[in-house]
């Protein structure tokens, strides 16, 4: 069986920085921090000690249609919309996106660390003082569900192909297009709507407090967190918003005569098995040279990693020892989550949309805030300033709690 070839044709974000791919280049561009005080939003909140963020902008929620918005909580609007953006990124403002493909030919995978946090923290607030299941609403059930974004997005736009949800924390979203990316060149699906949504609320930075893994020393500076492979690095900073991207059979994208941001020539996930929240250089070696082979590609043939690195002391450790004993210190390597916080579920599609528009454009943004790389992280091509240069091969890295890892290659579209 000969496998179809995949390619990336449209691009949709809500993000920290806005609404829209251009509202994310343009906050990256400008090397702003996304990241802000929610001391007084979370005061409420006993023994939370992170109090920062990096929260995304509200939507219109009422440009859904009420039938289907009564399902839908904000992870679910941030994902609608996402999708919306990224048919009318690959098909024109306007278009009924889906109507360009046969039935049931166009499929649906959003990913997302949980239900809506939001929505689940209601429930309880709800039920328990009494323990009164009566009092609870029929639509509630719909926004707590762990496929609520990929259901509702589905549900709105009338996608009748494979509807998935992938669920491995902060490796949600890049499992997802790597699912996505498998279904097409299978021949299952000709396209895929494919990514990850999330949504804040003190529960989901409380969830890395207690583990000691989130942000708490910079509360009254909160533009200096998260840094990356910095020495001064102290944890994550939660974010919420939604990546989503279109991902098209070759030869079908072809004759339509599509805009090709890139080609899917590689993907990988594996779980270490070793550790419940500590990450394993061993299995992300393993989890990035598998997808190198499936790419046919050697380390040499990259030409920027978009580092997972959320600020953690053991996870970026892991990381940069995984990259330096692969790449040395030849490739530029940056993350993101310094200008953006690190999105869980979404981070993998919103970081990959990002690095799209760096290939397009040639240009590497650098990890904002890491001013001294930390002994343990050191040995890489850091990028601590925009660069200018050829970008045609990319790796991007997504790694989560219950040592699962994910990796995908993707490569400009050079020759048919």
């Amino acid at each position: 069986m000969q496998l179809k070839r995949v390619v990336i044709t449209g691009l949709g974000a809500i993000t920290p920085m806005g609404t829209g791919i251009d509202a994310l280049q343009k906050g990256l561009a400008e090397h702003r921090s996304a990241t802000v005080s929610m001391r007084g939003q979370w005061r409420h909140f006993l023994n939370l000690h992170s109090l920062v963020a990096a929260p995304g902008p509200d939507l219109d929620e009422k440009r859904v249609p009420r039938q289907s918005r009564r399902s839908m909580s904000r992870m679910s609007f941030y994902g609608h919309d996402a999708a919306q953006q990224a048919l009318a990124d690959a098909f024109g403002t306007g278009s009924a996106g889906p109507a360009h493909f046969s039935p049931g030919r166009l499929g649906c995978i959003i990913g997302s660390t949980t239900g809506s946090p939001i929505a689940l923290n209601e429930t309880f607030e709800t039920m328990l003082p009494d323990r009164d299941i009566g009092k609870l609403s029929a639509v509630k059930f719909f926004q707590c569900v762990s496929h609520t974004v990929a259901m509702n997005v589905a549900q709105c736009l009338g996608i009748t192909g494979n509807v998935l949800a992938t669920n491995a924390a902060c490796a949600s979203g890049l499992q997802a297009v790597g699912a996505a990316y498998d279904m097409i060149r299978l021949g299952r699906q000709d396209a895929v709507l494919c990514g990850g949504a999330e949504e804040l609320h003190p529960s989901v930075t409380a969830s890395f407090d207690v583990l000691f893994a989130a942000s708490a020393r910079f509360n009254d500076a909160p533009s200096q967190t998260p840094r990356p492979f910095d020495r001064d690095r102290d944890g994550i900073v939660c974010g919420e918003g939604a990546g989503i991207l279109l991902l098209e059979d070759y030869d079908h994208a072809r004759a339509r005569g599509a805009k090709i941001y890139a080609e899917v020539i590689g993907y990988h996930t594996c779980a270490s098995g070793d550790h419940i929240s500590q990450s394993s250089r061993l299995a992300l070696i393993q989890c990035l040279r598998q997808a190198l082979a499936g790419a046919g590609t050697a380390p040499d043939e990259i030409d920027y990693v978009n580092a997972h690195a959320a600020g953690t002391l053991q996870g970026d450790a892991e990381e940069a020892a995984t990259l330096r004993e692969l790449f040395g210190g030849r490739v530029p390597v940056s993350s993101l989550k310094g200008h953006i916080g690190h999105t869980l579920g979404a981070s993998g599609p919103i970081e990959l949309i990002a690095t799209l528009l760096m290939m397009r454009d040639n240009v590497i943004y650098p990890t904002l805030n890491l001013s001294n790389p930390a002994s343990d992280c050191e040995g890489l091509r850091h990028v601590t300033a925009t660069i200018s240069q050829r970008i045609d091969t990319i790796l991007k890295n997504s790694f989560a709690f219950g040592g699962i890892n994910a990796a995908l290659v993707c490569r400009k579209i050079n020759s048919p």
